[in-house]
């Protein structure tokens, strides 16, 4: 199990120091501000639809390892994804984290699997869930920004 953490942390620092999909979208057609008041995270999410398709997702902002790495991977994930695809991810990553398990889905999970030991630290389960909460409320169109509070 120790191997697996090990591997689990390095996926983690390799998203926080190399983010994927890390720039201003400039012809986003939506995006929207999150911040986590608590430890300072703050990020954008860009988002560019084609019909229900995320035809292209981006971030900028600074953060946490974890929170940077969260949203490095929910980018990587949800592009070329349906809203209801990128939403169902939403729910997964968001019961992984905070330790409501996948309803016996693991194997499903791919690079999200990489947090699941965040649920075993309560006070990072906002750093990891900030950008995926951030996404919802635009895939939403919310237009107010998204706290963890």
């Amino acid at each position: 199990m120790s191997d697996l953490r090990s591997l689990y942390q390095e996926v983690i620092l390799d998203h926080n120091k190399n983010p994927r999909n890390f720039r201003v979208m400039e012809d986003a057609d939506r995006s929207l501000e999150g911040y986590n008041p608590l430890c300072g995270d703050r990020y954008v999410i860009y988002v560019r639809m084609d019909g229900d398709t995320i035809e292209d997702v981006s971030f900028t902002g600074s953060g946490c390892a974890i929170s940077k790495a969260s949203a490095s991977v929910m980018s990587a994930l949800v592009k070329k994804k349906t809203k209801e695809e990128a939403l169902r991810l939403f729910s997964q990553f968001h019961d992984l984290v905070t330790g409501h398990g996948v309803g016996g889905n693991e194997e499903g999970l791919g690079k999200m699997a990489v947090f699941a030991g965040v649920s075993e630290f309560p006070a990072r389960v906002k750093c990891a869930s900030l950008a995926w909460h951030t996404l919802k409320a635009v895939l939403e169109r919310q237009t107010t920004a998204v706290s963890t509070e």
